[in-house]
């Protein structure tokens, strides 16, 4: 009888200590989720060629001074995640096609930045 009540309560003790860590993991990934959310935007939008309007793949996008690049897609899409607000230059650069400078795009809510290439001589 006394192995079948510690068996009992062994089964129990770990069936409460698992729930009790599912439960914490949850929180803790519900707390991650609300911080990184918090005050961080996104800037997106595509990359289309100023004479054709036609959407440009592998245009090299970044962020001067923040490390961060991006390629765009197929149909010319790009976008960075996770923006702090403040105050940033975007570059965009591909071959056979004249520099675009964005300078001083005051980020302060998620933003649509379309970029035209022109073709250079």
């Amino acid at each position: 009888m006394k192995k079948i009540v510690f068996s009992s309560l062994l089964v129990l003790i770990t069936l409460v200590a698992f729930t009790t860590n599912i439960i914490n993991k949850e929180n803790s990934k519900e707390a991650t989720v609300s911080e990184t959310s918090f005050n961080h935007f996104s800037l997106k939008g595509k990359v289309l060629d100023l004479s054709s309007g036609e959407a440009l793949a592998g245009v090299e996008v970044k962020l001067e001074g923040y490390n961060q690049k991006v390629y765009t897609d197929f149909d010319g899409n790009y976008s960075f995640n996770n923006l702090k607000p403040g105050k940033y230059n975007v570059i965009a650069s591909y071959i056979s096609y004249n520099k675009s400078y964005i300078e001083k795009l005051n980020l302060s809510s998620n933003e649509d930045l379309n970029i035209k290439l022109q073709t250079s001589n």
